[in-house]
Order: structure tokens, then sequence, then C-alpha cells
């Protein structure tokens, strides 16, 4: 029996326009209203999905930053669980992205900062209803309290090269993934969406096979390696529908409401 249902958000219930069908959100209310505890695990920062999870009228803590942050939404905002960034490997990564050129966001305090305006950052908060500081130099700010780094570029062959020669100088370092084609996202080695499930799970006394995760990148492989039941969109990216138990429709075909009959009961498919 599933107990705990853990969603990525874009391109998994949020489409390309980022919103969700009122399909998804009937089923996701009717699992919440059913005791199932339904949980929103996404890189996106806690500004950015606490909002949504009251949109769909949850009532259970949201995942933030690739599972770097996990707050409640309600009961004065409490922090469950953290993991910020180391500040000396921060200055390096800040570095070697300023060397090379690439647009990055800092996410310290859950306060979205960029050095530059630019229409990379304009495009990214207009998409997700959050605000922005232009701070110029970040050698000239604290670190401390350094949710993730974002490095953005349209050139998607540049960012998935950054990632793999990131990935490996920082191994054991830091963690370091693709989130988007677009979005190569570096945080604390313990911030992973996989880790705040079980988090979750250990908190609420759920075992694994009571667990059914779904996503779209390569960034919810660890999500859905924590749960019994792991399916990935129709629209994901290979990597994550090898380890899938199941592969369901896209996001455009409401492919959650589809995994949710499959797995749960044929009565949430309002």
């Amino acid at each position: 029996m599933i107990k705990m249902l853990v969603l990525d958000i874009d391109g998994t219930i949020f489409k390309k326009d980022y919103t969700a069908t009122q399909k998804v959100k009937n089923t996701l209310k009717k699992l919440s209203d059913n005791g199932i505890k339904v949980v929103l695990c996404t890189g996106r920062m806690y500004a950015a999905t606490r909002f949504i999870a009251k949109e769909f009228e949850l009532k259970t803590p949201v995942i933030c930053y690739q599972g770097g942050l996990v707050k409640n939404i309600y009961e004065n905002n409490d922090t469950l669980f953290e993991k910020t960034m180391d500040e000396t490997l921060a200055r390096e990564i800040i570095k070697e992205l300023k060397n090379r050129k690439i647009f990055f966001n800092l996410y310290i305090n859950d306060e979205l900062m960029v050095e530059k305006d630019s229409h990379l950052i304009r495009q990214y908060v207009d998409a997700r209803n959050i605000t922005y500081k232009v701070i110029g130099n970040s050698e000239n700010i604290e670190l401390k309290g350094l949710n993730k780094i974002l490095a953005i570029d349209d050139n998607t062959q540049l960012i998935e090269s950054l990632q793999k020669e990131m990935a490996q100088k920082y191994k054991n370092k830091l963690y370091v993934i693709r989130s988007t084609p677009r979005f190569c996202e570096f945080s604390n080695l313990e911030a992973t969406k996989g880790n705040a499930v079980k988090f979750l799970a250990k908190k609420w006394e759920i075992k694994k096979d009571e667990i059914m995760a779904c996503g779209d990148h390569d960034n919810d492989i660890e999500m859905l390696l924590a749960a019994g039941t792991k399916v990935a969109m129709g629209n994901a990216t290979e990597n994550l529908k090898q380890i899938a138990d199941y592969v369901t429709e896209t996001v455009d075909n409401d492919g959650v409401v589809k995994a949710v009959i499959k797995f749960i009961g044929e009565e949430y498919g309002i």
C-alpha cells in the first residue's frame, strides 16, 4: 500500500507553460484528503515551491534545492532538514563559472541573487513567480547559508560538458547535477532528493515499499531510488527511464494521474 507519493514539479506535474491540469490538481488533492503524504520534491527554492503546495492544497512539508532543504509550509515554516554549501567550495565554483563566462544564480537563505541583470534571470523568475536581487561582485558578500549555485546557459552541450567535468572534479565534495538541459546545479554533497525522501520516510515511519516517486530528469534518479515504486514520465531522460519500474504517459497527457491509477487506485483518476 502506498502511503507516500513524492513528485518532482517541472516536467512531472507542471507542463512547459508552468501549469498543472485540473485533473492533476484534483488527483493530488484527493490523495492528500485521504491521508496519503503527497510531497513536492524539487530543485526550486522554497519561496517558489510553497505557493505551489498551497495551490494544490497539500498539507505536507516540501523538499527544495534538490533535497537541501525540507520545510513545513505551515507551522511557522519550520525547517526540518537543511544542508548548505561549504563556503570555500562555493567560492571555487563561482570563480570557475566567472572564468568561463557562464551566468549563475546564488541562493542564500532562500533569497535569489545574481551578480548582474540578464535575460536569463528575467526569464527564470517570470516563469516561477519569484523576485531576485542584483548584488554586483559576489566576492563582496557572505556566503553563509548558501543553498545552491545554479549555472544557466542556452547552450545545452556546454551545460552537459560542465556537469560531467565538475561532477568528476568535485566527486565526494559536492553534488553536481543537471536538472534541465540548460541548468547545472551545485550543492552540498548530502543535498539530494533521495536523502530528503529518506529523512521524511523515517520521520513518518514509512517503509521504502510504501513510497512511490515520479520524476522526469537525471536529478530525480536519487529520488526514485529511495522509493519502492519508481515511475518515470514519458518525457523523462533515458537515464531515469532505465532505473524506473514503470514509464507512464508524458506530462502533457497527465502521466502522474495514470501512474496513480495504476499503483494506488482507480478512484483517484478523477
